[in-house]
């Protein structure tokens, strides 16, 4: 049954691309001096994170919209090319993880819409068994699966029709019911083979150049799936120029609702942002019906299916996650809703006149009015009414009020220190190992979690580090984290500290900044940076560094592009020795580096995993590895390894980050094992060997 299929003769797909304009660019014009006015010349540190910005506003037609409201849509249908045994789990793993997102709530779907405070919504577009056996199900049937496309069409052209215009309606539906920004996903063994398919033919690959592994098959499995996708390429030879007929030779149900939901978002003009290779494969789809349509998708992530970068160059998309997801149950798009969201959040009250350094309370209050967050009871500091406006909060606001200030100053004490051969072999000789025995034991439960093995990528080694540095098997979503940025400076521009304040409010981080004085010797920067981090290390398992240009008339960049040329050869290598580098370092940078220096190796002696936050602050820590190799192992850095978005203002990329590793922290908490939800384990490549290990210990 397909609860809308009585409103499809109402529309006209031929009809829909005059529906859908690009949007217009007057709202993010006058935003963009706006930032300007707020940062100056350091506006252009915020790089990659400003297109994306100032395109929604634009989209909105709004200038300081309120929060945006999303939908998860998980699409499920099976794929008859199934038979062909292209896929490391039988078809039958379609149905039971529907029921697993809708009856165990075990799913990587199910926790990361909780994580992005997304609805969901689960929808049977075509599973192969009967509908009374999906409960739960948003029923939107085209049939009970497709056909072999090895052996003709997967679908008929009526029935590509038909998905399509089930995603239009659906978007429609989402949107009447507040919906701004729809996360599209979905479930169906051996689709990874169509979208490979649709693939070679919207960006003119062969098989060989689009076809991935998927859920992780053996290198046996995948010669066998490359010569079922040329094979259905061959019988069906789909025409690159219609949309319809490439969805219904080679593609899937879901796919077409997917292509839909893209196309009714756009027309209502709201968003999509994507997620991995299938959802790239559904937006070729709707920029092959209009064109127009992509002008209104955001791409999340880069995956690690082959198909996924040709797909994105053709749409003009350029991902800003680099995290080796090959699973496309909205893990990369949720997060990446989170960091555009935050920084709406910080758009949203840069118009209001607040306290410099209000508090984490005071700060969602206001947050709270435009929808960016929720108050936490533990956090209240009165009784303030849900329902009171800015202005009445503006008035409460007390700049004398800040225990709960969500920027902490620290500043280097007058006093000279000297330290001994033998407090540097104290820690650089006792520097601690991982805890393999904690990794192996968080290792051991995601492989037992409901996704393919290792498919969630960086995430499940973020979480098995974390184990690894903290001892903890089983890291739990709220460990607690610290961010610290060293400065010369008095304080942070206030465009800045707001920023990183309400990063700091979505994500329970404590902001250490940590002045530096450089009338005291360069040795004395090394120990107040090494006793800063080695307070927080101690009750923070997770610690991001960072560090602020030295004047505020240096431009973002400045002192990584000076530190790069002096201490890194032509070749990206060290030029020198661990025990010289900082005397090659231009002068007025020998404090605040020798403090991050300290820094890094107090963390890393307390066990904490260390998020570094820019190009500068990576470089000293090779050095520091020289000096003790154990340190690499507590090492994440964050730009352009995990994000690519050129941040160069300090506590930025570092605040992506954090969001990164609690993404990652709730995933493992929260995701359910095979065990748990009664879901089939791989029958091929390292998930059989590795899910049927004990099944769960």
């Amino acid at each position: 049954m397909n609860i809308f299929a009585s409103m499809f003769p109402t529309i006209d797909l031929n009809d829909f691309p005059k529906h859908i304009h690009r949007p217009g660019t007057k709202i993010s014009k006058r935003a963009r001096l706006l930032l300007h006015q707020q940062f100056g010349d350091a506006e252009t540190g915020l790089d990659g994170l400003t297109p994306m910005f100032l395109r929604w506003l634009d989209i909105t037609g709004e200038l300081y919209p309120k929060a945006p409201q999303m939908a998860t849509v998980i699409c499920c249908a099976d794929h008859g090319v199934a038979e062909e045994g292209v896929s490391a789990y039988p078809q039958k793993t379609t149905l039971e993880m529907a029921k697993n997102y809708t009856v165990r709530n075990g799913a990587a779907a199910n926790v990361f819409s909780m994580y992005a405070g997304s609805s969901l919504l689960v929808a049977d577009l075509g599973i192969a068994a009967a509908e009374s056996d999906i409960p739960s199900l948003f029923p939107l049937r085209i049939a009970a699966g497709t056909k072999n496309m090895t052996k003709g069409p997967a679908m008929t052209r009526e029935q590509a029709v038909a998905s399509i215009k089930t995603g239009l309606v659906l978007a429609k539906f989402l949107i009447d019911n507040g919906c701004d920004w729809i996360l599209p996903g979905e479930m169906g063994i051996a689709n990874t083979t169509a979208s490979a398919a649709i693939a070679a033919v919207c960006c003119g690959k062969t098989p060989e150049e689009v076809t991935g592994r998927g859920t992780n098959i053996s290198d046996e499995r995948l010669k066998k799936k490359i010569n079922v996708v040329r094979r259905a390429l061959e019988v069906n030879q789909p025409d690159p120029n219609d949309a319809i007929d490439i969805l219904a030779k080679v593609g899937g149900f879901e796919f077409g609702c997917m292509a839909g939901l893209i196309l009714g978002a756009a027309v209502s003009k709201k968003a999509v942002i994507l997620d991995g290779a299938n959802c790239a494969a559904a937006a070729l789809l709707a920029q092959k019906i209009a064109p127009e349509s992509i002008s209104y998708v955001f791409a999340s992530q880069l995956g690690s299916e082959k198909s996924h970068r040709y797909m994105l160059e053709t749409l003009g998309l350029r991902p800003f996650l680099h995290l080796d997801l090959r699973l496309s149950e909205t893990a990369g798009s949720s997060i990446a809703a989170l960091i555009l969201k935050n920084f709406l959040a910080y758009w949203y009250i840069s118009r209001e006149k607040l306290p410099e350094n209000i508090g984490c309370y005071d700060l969602c209050r206001v947050l709270q009015q435009g929808g960016f967050c929720e108050l936490d009871p533990s956090t209240e500091g009165n009784d303030a009414e849900d329902d009171a406006s800015i202005s009445d909060i503006e008035d409460d606001l007390d700049d004398d009020n800040v225990e709960d200030a969500l920027i902490d100053i620290f500043v280097m004490p007058d006093k000279d220190i000297q330290l001994t051969d033998k407090t540097f072999d104290f820690y650089l000789k006792s520097m601690p190992e991982l805890d393999k025995d904690a990794m192996a034991a968080c290792q051991d439960r995601l492989d037992h979690l409901t996704k393919p093995i290792d498919s969630l990528g960086c995430l499940e080694q973020i979480v098995c580090e974390l184990a690894g540095c903290s001892g903890v098997k089983r890291p739990e979503q709220d460990t607690k984290c610290a961010m610290i940025i060293f400065t010369l400076r008095e304080k942070l521009s206030p465009a800045l500290s707001r920023m990183l304040q309400t990063s700091a409010a979505f994500t329970r981080c404590s902001i250490n900044l940590e002045q530096i004085k450089t009338e005291q010797s360069i040795m004395a920067a090394f120990n107040f940076g090494r006793e800063e981090a080695e307070v927080l290390a101690a009750i923070d398992p997770i610690v991001t560094l960072s560090i602020d240009e030295v004047s505020a008339d240096d431009a973002p960049g400045t002192m990584d592009a000076l530190i790069r040329q002096a201490l890194l050869t032509d070749e990206g290598e060290l030029r020198f020795t661990e025990d010289t580098f900082l005397k090659h370092v231009p002068a007025k940078y020998q404090h605040l580096l020798s403090a991050l220096l300290g820094a890094i190796i107090a963390a890393a002696h307390n066990h904490s995993l260390i998020l570094l936050d820019g190009e500068t602050a990576k470089i000293i820590a090779r050095y520091a590895v020289k000096m003790a190799p154990e340190i690499r192992s507590y090492l994440l850095p964050l730009q352009p390894d995990l994000l690519d978005l050129r941040l160069r203002l300090p506590g930025l990329a570092a605040a992506c980050g954090i969001q990164i590793v609690k993404a990652a922290l709730y995933m493992l908490d929260n995701m359910k094992t095979f065990e748990e939800t009664k879901v089939s384990i791989a029958s091929d490549g390292p998930g059989a060997i590795r899910q049927d290990a004990g099944r769960e210990k």
